[in-house]
This record gives structure tokens, C-alpha cells and sequence, in this order.
């Protein structure tokens, strides 16, 4: 069974990178506004979750953006398959980077130190692999979960190699993780705006405790690396941009700050990037699990 999925997922995928970019974008659009109307479970957490964290809109703008977050979905979902395959001068016209020298040395020939980047599930977010191209500064790595199914994760595996970017495995390549971390010029971006069942702590996000994924402060601050957040908004129609956002700080009056209040201003540029654009994020994830309660 696992073989016939493969090689049926990757005919899918062989047919979607055949295609246009911007045509592939209307048909994962096409594909996401019927999502909408049959996946009833996703679109019930959807706008659940937007009801909750803008109580000052209707019913009836809450279900614009839901539709229209479902469509994004669709885009973004076909849209990385066909960017998995295009080059960096191919895909260049249809996204930029906004800035990127934040990310740089200060100083001219000054030696590259690394970068953690916190990111979250924000447009197209399997382009943030692809910002060594463009930098080569920095080579890129990122951490992922496997999937259960071994055929879709080699196929997966086999797109994101393109990039360029290093890929480590969550649960079982944490030691090639630290040793990349001694090298120069990494840029180790880390997702952080979903449910963490395992190490988070319970900070607010959208005025509602959730538990929050403190990775990305961890590491800056256990491997002396400046952090920062990136965000992926769409601007058009299989057209994105990736900006980077200000250094926020690790440490203050030199000491290290704790990995709560560092967490806390990532969480408070994600809530200003989801206000800018609402549809743009990944709506459908259950961000705000209650506690579960203590066995006594």
C-alpha cells in the first residue's frame, strides 16, 4: 500500500510542476473554496478560532475570512509543490525577500554568526527554505516530524532537498542538529505557532493562554545566537514576501532574559502579522487546547 501511495502522489506531484505556477495557484484556490464546503471538522475549528480572537467582527466578516483562508490553503498547498521545483532565477519574479539585512553583519567581512529565526505556518511557508539562494551568507536548516507514512515522507524529502536548506528529523536527529549549531552562517529557523504538547509553557496569544513552543528562545539563547521572526505574506496570486522582522532582544542589563518573556514578544509579532492579514495564516490548527486535568 505504501508503494502505490508514493508513486500516485508523486504522478500528482509530476502534473502539478508540469504546470504553470500561477495556474497551479487557481487550482489549489479552486480546491481550497471546496474544502471549505465538505470539510466541516477544519471549518467549524477555523471559525471557532477567529471568533474567539476578533470579537469586534461580524459573524458575516469572520466567514469571509475563513473562506478565504481556506483558499489560501489550497494556494499555498499545490503552489509549494510547483516551487519545490523551480530554480532560484525561476522563482525569483514571484517572491522577495524584505529585510534581509537585519539578518547580516554589521560590519563588512565580519564573520558570519548564526541566526535562529522563529516562523510559523504564514502563506507559503515552504519558501522560507529557500533563502540561502538569495543570501548565500547563511546556509539555511530547519527542523520537521516525519510522517507517518514512510513513501509521502521520502517524497516529501526528496522536494525540500532541492533547496538546499538541511532538514533534521524532530525525534531522532537532535545530535546532527547540535553539531550543525557549532558551524558558521547557519540560519536555523524554527515553527513556533502551534499547540506544543510537550515542553511548552502557557503563554497568551490573541489575550487566550495557549501552550507555546519556547524552541526558538532556547536555542538563541543556549548557542548565543541572535533571534529573529520571518513572516510570509501573500501579495497576489502565487506571489509572496518574506520579511524579516527586528532583532528581538535575549538578553537585558546582561543577563539572559527567561525563555517565557522572550517567547512572548514572538508571540505578540505573530499577532501583528495575523491583525495585518488576517487570511493568512493557518487558521485551522487547534491553537487554544484547554489543560487537560492532573491524574491524582
Amino acid at each position: 500500500m505504501d508503494f502505490l501511495l508514493y508513486w500516485f502522489a508523486r504522478f500528482v506531484v509530476g502534473f502539478l510542476q508540469a504546470l504553470p505556477l500561477r495556474g497551479v495557484a487557481r487550482i489549489g484556490r479552486a480546491g481550497g473554496a471546496i474544502a471549505f464546503h465538505l470539510d466541516g471538522r477544519h471549518r467549524r475549528v477555523a471559525l471557532r478560532n477567529l471568533t474567539m480572537c476578533f470579537p469586534e467582527k461580524s459573524a458575516a466578516e469572520i466567514q469571509a475570512i475563513a473562506r478565504e483562508n481556506f483558499r489560501r490553503l489550497g494556494e499555498n498547498y499545490l503552489a509549494a509543490i510547483k516551487t519545490a521545483a523551480m530554480t532560484a532565477a525561476e522563482l525569483k519574479p514571484h517572491f522577495k525577500f524584505i529585510g534581509a539585512e537585519k539578518l547580516l553583519p554589521k560590519e563588512a567581512n565580519a564573520a558570519v554568526d548564526n541566526r535562529v529565526v522563529a516562523i510559523g505556518h504564514f502563506g507559503n511557508f515552504e519558501l522560507y527554505a529557500r533563502f540561502g539562494q538569495y543570501v548565500p551568507t547563511f546556509h539555511c536548516a530547519t527542523t520537521y516530524r516525519a510522517l507517518r507514512q514512510a513513501g509521502l515522507n521520502r517524497l516529501m524529502q526528496e522536494l525540500r532537498e532541492k533547496s538546499g536548506c538541511k532538514f533534521f528529523e524532530r525525534r531522532t536527529d537532535a545530535a546532527a542538529l547540535k553539531t550543525a549549531m557549532t558551524e558558521k552562517g547557519l540560519l536555523l529557523g524554527l515553527l513556533a505557532d502551534q499547540h506544543s504538547s510537550l515542553g511548552g509553557v502557557r503563554l497568551p496569544f490573541f489575550g487566550h493562554e495557549c501552550s507555546t513552543n519556547v524552541g526558538p528562545a532556547v536555542f538563541a539563547l543556549r548557542y548565543h545566537c541572535p533571534l529573529y521572526t520571518g513572516i510570509c505574506f501573500r501579495t497576489g496570486l502565487a506571489q509572496w514576501q518574506i520579511e524579516a522582522g527586528d532583532e528581538i532582544p535575549t538578553h537585558e542589563n546582561g543577563k539572559p532574559r527567561s525563555t517565557e518573556a522572550i517567547t512572548a514578544d514572538v508571540n505578540r509579532a505573530f499577532e501583528a502579522a495575523i491583525r495585518h492579514d488576517p487570511a493568512n495564516w493557518f487558521w485551522v490548527h487547534n491553537r487554544w487546547k484547554p489543560v487537560k486535568p492532573s491524574r491524582t
